[in-house]
């Protein structure tokens, strides 16, 4: 196959199950990888005051995400070898399940945060694994399904934080059960994957039974891997930090977590049509440049006039956040093999979520040892302005991962 070829032409795969449990084990899954992580943000004083939680172990549950997405999306392949790609995700699924239920019945400080860890674990293995089955599942290449896939990620990590405060409000236990309510939801996403796996005797060969690709010899990978990397500590840094960067401008706590809302009403948008944006277009240079614009001129009205139009800022910063479907949607549009597509998302997410989980930390330092917003600005402006185009441009092309790799190999 020629690399003049696009992702839309790539071999078609007959589903070895129905259309409509593929669509809602794809759906629910991904509005359930997110909540039990950010909903736990708006609680955290709560939850510190209760369990006796002190700064800094605090601090470490607020980094907690990035780290434990990082290191179960490089355990993710590995895991899918030996189980097979629908008993992984059905697995993380299990973790999610358990472990938020759990974590809200404990009064040990040192068990929530176990348990936490190992709830995000297996979001971690639902990250990487989830775009390597939609590869295989696809008729169209994974268009549709990252459609659902990239919505539900957003609606679910915006959902979290949004029901965070009024559930805790009107809930018996307060706290416990605007957190605890969320492993209830994971049960109904695991109720499709149990089926499937249990179907799935055609298909049992895992994403890893073929010989391990070098990933790293290719430089669409690496550039895709920096674009992920780099869109990702960008999110994490603006909803940790943007709120607060409103508040200091003058801004109400209301007005600030109602701007907040914006980047993630715009995240939803750009879920939806990215994929049919990827799937439709030769070239995505000029999307990527956008991108990289649209987050400088976002961190500079900030930067100059955060109180001036700070709506503006924040539809900025939201266009800008287009770059994260859109590197989520290219894992599948720039490999062919589905094998490939598990290997290729073990490469990028693991880096992306570790620098994201560093990112927060970094800017919550600068800010301390600074005293204000100034070079935390600066910096955010160049770091993404500069990484989001220049990655963007590397991979903005239909070249095939799988042509990269064989010819280095």
């Amino acid at each position: 196959m020629s690399t003049h070829e696009s992702p839309a032409e790539s071999p078609r795969r007959t589903p070895p199950f129905g259309p409509v449990l593929i669509l809602l084990a794809v759906a629910l899954i991904s509005i359930n990888l997110r909540p039990g992580a950010t909903a736990l943000g708006p609680l955290l004083e709560e939850v510190r005051t209760s369990l006796g939680i002190g700064g800094t172990l605090a601090g470490l549950l607020t980094a907690l995400p990035g780290f434990a997405f990082a290191v179960a999306g490089g355990a993710a392949v590995g895991l899918a070898r030996r189980v097979g790609v629908s008993a992984g995700i059905m697995l993380g699924v299990v973790a999610v399940v358990i472990t938020l239920i759990a974590r809200v019945f404990t009064d040990s400080s040192a068990v929530f945060i176990g348990l936490t860890a190992l709830g995000l674990a297996g979001m971690g293995l639902g990250n990487v694994l989830v775009p390597a089955w939609i590869k295989t599942h696809s008729t169209d290449g994974g268009v549709r399904l990252m459609t659902v896939y990239g919505m539900g990620l957003t609606v679910g990590g915006t959902a979290g934080p949004l029901l965070a405060a009024p559930v805790a409000a009107a809930a018996p236990g307060q706290w416990r059960g605007a957190l605890g309510m969320w492993g209830f939801v994971a049960v109904l996403a695991l109720i499709p994957w149990v089926i499937i796996t249990v179907k799935d005797r055609v298909h049992r060969r895992s994403a890893g039974e073929r010989p391990t690709s070098r990933i790293r010899h290719s430089p669409t990978a690496i550039a895709l891997t920096v674009l992920f990397g780099v869109q990702s500590t960008n999110a994490y840094v603006q909803f940790g930090w943007l709120p607060q960067i409103y508040r200091d401008a003058g801004l109400s706590a209301a007005t600030a977590g109602a701007l907040t809302s914006i980047l993630a009403a715009l995240g939803i948008i750009g879920g939806l049509i990215m994929p049919t944006v990827i799937s439709r277009s030769r070239d995505l240079s000029p999307w990527m440049i956008a991108f990289g614009g649209l987050s400088v001129a976002g961190y500079l009205g900030l930067l100059v006039a955060p109180a001036t139009v700070p709506w503006l800022w924040a539809v900025l910063l939201g266009l800008s956040g287009f770059a994260f479907p859109t590197a989520i949607a290219l894992i599948t549009a720039r490999t062919r093999d589905p094998h490939l597509t598990a290997q290729l998302s073990g490469f990028v997410q693991p880096v992306g979520y570790l620098l994201a989980g560093i990112g927060p930390f970094l800017v919550g330092m600068l800010h301390e040892a600074t005293g204000g917003w100034t070079l935390v600005l600066v910096l955010l402006m160049l770091t993404t302005g500069l990484g989001i185009t220049l990655a963007g441009l590397r991979v903005a092309r239909p070249v095939w991962v799988d042509d990269e790799v064989a010819a280095r190999s």
